[in-house]
């Protein structure tokens, strides 16, 4: 209720129970709740048991340095801000904090009242947030995750889509940067508009300023007639620049003045256009190093980032990769017409495992050739991955067996599972028709599904793609439980 005090609940980390105990009195004398633990494994214990609004995290404790500690406490349900204190400050650990997400960091001083400021703001901050209510649901469409660090850049895309600002994506190859530009398109006021695409990378040298700003009959050999720039036909919707690190340094000043101005003379023209686009842009490069190296306009990057959002990488998020298996595997069985697959736990394990260089992309190239090297089998396995990365998974598997064996020289040996039957056909049996495989394998799938998401059928309908009423469809035609 407005005008009702927030009471936020703190958890204090530091090994110092004086400290400890002055910041308790203080903070409790603020009106909120407050908990304190003297090591890391007990914060984080803590952490991970209640919800936080903030922690005050010590950085030298007896069992190691708080700063490794704040992905971990982000990790957790309540994701609280994290002020960081300490009593031997340096420049290292103070980039590497707030690299890390933390709220601030400070060194201890001399006065317990001084630390309020800080304190107050993250918990002001914590307040609004909680008061904020989104006016509609994001569109999200194809970008899945339930991770901390996927769900950070909701909340990023959330503010993007309720804004013009212009928007810098960042992240490496493959992580769904041209996806999150989309969804910021759809989800804002100029979703009725177009969404134009510029591949900075792609655009031949000689006709890039004619490509954007268009060009006027006779302005150069073979302009027979005229023609509008990308910068015009996204006149009040959205212009997407994918790869603008490519952008030569000439462009560079032009694409400055229109962001500046939002009008631009044609080439062969004597009138200048105006355009009111709104600018999402995406690299996978440094800009900040390339502004260094002198290749890229550092007040361009500024007009670029007035809101950045930073794509964390697949091996970032491996909590995520089920759920993206699941969701790739039933839409790439659908486009080949094979029946949707099950996921063995052992193809699952070799997924989560492996370093996912080319991220989300490399993913969805990978299940398609698994799915398209086993096209009538109803399950797959590991053996259908591509060679490379089970040799990989074998090579990883082989090293961990011997540092342990070099640690424990008998070591136990595994367990051998029973055999499992194979379900292929003997040879004076029959192959089963199209439609009876499709039907085991759709079954199949529909099991594994409500499993994974415990029987919530909104769940199930996202992951899978299905609507509603064909979902509970399926589900009574195989007899399936709904409660997973």
């Amino acid at each position: 209720m407005k005008g009702e005090m927030f009471c936020a609940k703190v958890l204090i980390i530091d090994d110092d129970k004086l400290i400890c105990n002055a910041f308790s009195r203080v903070i409790s004398q603020m009106g909120h709740i407050v908990t304190c633990a003297h090591t890391l494994e007990d914060g984080l214990k803590q952490a991970s048991a209640f919800e936080f609004d903030v922690v005050l995290l010590d950085v030298r404790m007896p069992d190691g340095n708080g700063l490794e500690l704040i992905p971990n406490l982000h990790a957790t349900a309540s994701c609280p801000e994290v002020i960081i204190i300490t009593g031997a400050g340096d420049p290292d650990s103070a980039e590497l904090a707030i690299k890390s997400g933390a709220w601030d960091y400070i060194e201890k001083p001399t006065s317990i009242k001084e630390m309020t400021l800080p304190l107050l703001r993250a918990i002001q901050y914590r307040q609004e947030k909680r008061a904020v209510r989104p006016s509609f649901a994001l569109k999200v469409d194809g970008i899945i995750g339930k991770s901390q660090k996927i769900k950070a850049c909701f909340d990023l895309l959330a503010q993007a889509s309720n804004s013009n600002a212009n928007v810098l994506i960042t992240g490496e190859t493959g992580t769904g940067k041209e996806l999150f530009a989309r969804a910021i398109h759809e989800n804002s006021s100029r979703r009725s508009k177009s969404f134009v695409v510029v591949d900075c990378a792609a655009m031949p040298g000689t006709l890039i300023e004619s490509i954007l700003f268009g060009h006027e009959r006779g302005a150069f050999t073979g302009a027979d007639r005229a023609q509008e720039g990308l910068i015009k036909l996204a006149d009040h919707g959205t212009l997407f620049l994918d790869e603008v690190g490519e952008l030569p340094l000439t462009l560079q000043k032009a694409l400055l003045r229109v962001l500046q101005e939002h009008v631009f003379r044609p080439l062969g023209g004597k009138q200048e256009v105006s355009s009111d686009f709104r600018l999402v842009s995406a690299t996978n490069r440094n800009l900040n190093a390339m502004v260094r190296e002198g290749t890229f306009r550092e007040d361009l990057l500024f007009r670029l980032q007035a809101l950045t959002i930073e794509l964390p990488s697949l091996r970032d998020r491996p909590d995520d990769i089920k759920e993206l298996a699941l969701h790739y595997c039933a839409q790439i069985s659908e486009k080949y017409g094979t029946g949707t697959k099950g996921l063995s736990p052992d193809f699952m394990d070799v997924l989560v495992s492996h370093e996912w260089s080319g991220n989300v992309r490399e993913l969805v190239n990978t299940l398609e050739r698994a799915i398209a090297s086993a096209p009538f089998e109803p399950t797959l396995y590991a053996k259908h991955l591509p060679e490379n990365i089970r040799i990989k998974a074998a090579r990883n598997a082989v090293s961990k067996e011997h540092c342990s064996s070099r640690k424990n020289p008998l070591p136990c040996l595994p367990e051998v599972p029973p055999p499992v039957q194979s379900e292929s056909p003997l040879p004076d049996q029959s192959l089963p028709s199209l439609q009876e495989f499709r039907n085991t394998t759709e079954q199949r799938y529909l099991e594994n599904l409500m499993d994974f998401t415990k029987g919530n059928i909104k769940e199930s309908c996202r992951v899978s793609g299905l609507s509603r009423s064909r979902l509970y469809a399926l589900l009574q035609k195989y007899k399936i439980d709904k409660t997973g």
